[in-house]
C-alpha cells in the first residue's frame, strides 16, 4: 500500500525518472523526426505537421478525467504503463501514416490524425500518474530535486533518441522510418515497464469514500478549490511565455546578427545549457530550504522577473549591433527559463496533495492540461505576434522587438500571479475556524 512504504531514495527516483526518458523519447521522435519527413521528403505544406502536433496538445486537455481514473483505482501504476503502450501505438502508428503519406496522401493523413491523439493520450495517462506517484512517493525535502531530474532526464530522453535514431534513418525510406520508430517505441515501453514494476507495491491502496464520484462532480470540487485554481491560471501564463520563445530565437539570430545555421543551432545549445543550469540551480535551493513553497515561490519570482529582463535586453539587441554579447543573453534566459520551470514543477508536486483527499489525480490532471494548452498555443502565438509586428513596424527587426517585449509582459503577469502561489485567500475567521488549506507547508 503506499501510503505505508518509506519515501523514495534516490535510486528510485531515478528508476520513475526513466520513465520520462521513455516518453520523451517516443514523443520527441513523433513531434520533430516526423515533422521533418513530412515537409522536406514529401514537400507538403508546414502547417500539416504544426496541426497534428496542436492535436496531440488539444487532446490532453483529458489529463484531469485520466487523472480521475486513477484515482479512482487508487493505483497509479497501471495508467503509467497503459500509457506508455498508447503512446507507442501512436509512435508507430505516426510513422506508419506518414510513411503513407507519399503514396496515399489523405489516408496518410487520416492516420496520422488518429496517431497523434493516441500519442496525445498515452502522455497525458502517463505523465500525470506518474508526476502523482512522484509527488506520493517522494518526502517534501527532495521534492524540488525530484522535479528537476525528472525533467533532466525527459531532456535526456530527447538528446539520446534524436542522436542515435538520426544515424539509423539515413539514407530516408519509409520502412526505415517505420523500423526505427516501432523500435523506439518498443525499447520505451519496456524501460518504463521494468522502472515502474513494484515501486507502488503489491497492494492495491483502497481509495477514500470521497474520491469514488463522478468525473464532473470532481472537476468542479478540485476547480473550486482557490489553491489548485490559481496555481493552474499560473502554469497557463508562465508556460505560455516560455513556450512563446520556442520558434523565435533562432529567426532572431540569424535575421537580425546574420547568423548561419550551425550558428544558431550552437546558440540553441548554450541556450538550452542554461535552462539545465537553472534547473540544478532551483533544485539545490529548494532541497536545501526542505522543499518549502515560500523558497519555491521566490525561485519562480526570480526566474520570471529575470526571463522578463531579458527579454527587454533582446528586444533592444539590435540597435546595439555585432557587438551584442548574444551568447551571454541567450544562455541567461535560458537559465531565468530553467529555474523557474523546475520551482514551478516541484511547487506543482507540493501543491497535488492540498485540498480533498481522494483528488490528487485530478488535480494533477489539471495542472498538466493547463501546460499542455499553453503549449499548444505559444509556439503559434509567437510567430502570429512576429508577423504582427512586421506588418505593424514595416521591419523584420521591429517584429522581433513586439514579440519581445510581449512576451516580457506575459512573463510579468506570471510573476504578479506567482506571489500567491500556494496561499489560499485570506478570509475573518473565528477561534476554531481555520480556513482548510492554510498550513505549515504554505509558510
Amino acid at each position: 500500500m503506499t501510503a505505508t512504504l518509506p519515501p523514495l531514495g534516490w535510486l528510485g527516483i531515478i528508476r520513475l525518472g526513466l520513465v520520462q526518458t521513455a516518453l520523451g523519447a517516443v514523443v520527441v521522435l513523433t513531434t520533430a523526426a516526423l515533422n521533418r519527413v513530412m515537409v522536406v521528403e514529401h514537400a507538403l505544406p508546414a502547417t500539416l505537421p504544426g496541426v497534428l502536433v496542436a492535436l496531440h496538445y488539444a487532446i490532453q486537455m483529458l489529463r484531469p478525467r485520466l487523472g480521475h481514473g486513477s484515482d479512482q483505482g487508487g493505483r497509479r501504476t497501471p495508467w503509467i504503463i497503459g500509457g506508455m503502450a498508447v503512446l507507442g501505438l501512436g509512435g508507430v502508428l505516426g510513422a506508419v501514416a506518414t510513411a503513407w503519406m507519399g503514396t496515399a496522401l489523405v489516408p496518410g493523413i487520416a492516420l496520422a490524425v488518429l496517431a497523434f491523439l493516441l500519442v496525445g493520450i498515452g502522455v497525458g495517462a502517463a505523465g500525470t500518474s506518474l508526476l502523482v506517484l512522484l509527488a506520493a512517493r517522494v518526502a517534501p525535502a527532495r521534492r524540488p530535486a525530484a522535479a528537476s531530474l525528472v525533467w533532466i532526464m525527459m531532456i535526456a530522453g530527447f538528446v539520446l533518441t534524436t542522436a542515435i535514431a538520426g544515424r539509423l534513418l539515413d539514407p530516408y525510406s519509409g520502412m526505415r522510418l517505420v523500423a526505427v520508430s516501432a523500435g523506439v517505441s518498443v525499447i520505451a515501453f519496456l524501460l518504463a515497464l521494468v522502472a515502474v514494476t513494484g515501486i507502488e507495491g503489491r497492494t492495491r491502496a483502497a481509495p477514500p469514500a470521497s474520491a469514488r464520484t463522478a468525473f464532473g462532480p470532481a472537476l468542479r470540487e478540485v476547480w473550486a478549490e482557490p489553491v489548485a485554481r490559481h496555481f493552474s491560471i499560473f502554469v497557463f501564463v508562465s508556460m505560455l511565455a516560455y513556450s512563446a520563445q520556442d520558434l523565435i530565437l533562432e529567426p532572431f539570430a540569424g535575421t537580425v546578427f546574420g547568423m548561419t545555421l550551425g550558428e544558431t543551432t550552437r546558440l540553441s545549445s548554450v541556450q538550452n545549457a542554461g535552462v539545465l543550469a537553472g534547473m540544478i540551480l532551483a533544485a539545490l535551493i529548494g532541497t536545501l530550504s526542505g522543499g518549502r513553497i515560500a523558497v519555491l515561490r521566490g525561485c519562480i519570482l526570480a526566474g520570471c522577473f529575470a526571463a522578463c529582463a531579458m527579454l527587454v535586453v533582446l528586444a533592444s539587441a539590435g540597435m546595439a549591433g555585432a557587438h551584442f554579447p548574444l551568447r551571454e543573453a541567450f544562455f541567461a534566459l535560458g537559465l531565468a527559463n530553467g529555474a523557474f520551470a523546475a520551482a514551478a514543477i516541484a511547487a506543482m508536486m507540493q501543491l497535488v496533495s492540498q485540498g480533498a483527499e481522494g483528488r490528487q489525480g485530478v488535480r494533477m490532471g489539471m495542472f498538466g492540461a493547463a501546460q499542455a494548452i499553453a503549449f499548444g498555443a505559444g509556439g503559434l502565438a509567437g510567430t502570429v505576434v512576429l508577423d504582427l509586428g512586421r506588418l505593424l513596424t514595416g521591419s523584420a527587426g521591429g517584429g522581433y522587438v513586439t514579440v519581445f517585449l510581449a512576451d516580457a509582459g506575459l512573463f510579468l503577469v506570471a510573476a504578479f500571479l506567482a506571489l500567491r502561489i500556494g496561499r489560499a485567500p485570506r478570509r475573518q475567521t473565528s477561534a476554531g475556524n481555520v480556513p482548510p488549506l492554510m498550513g505549515r507547508q504554505q509558510a
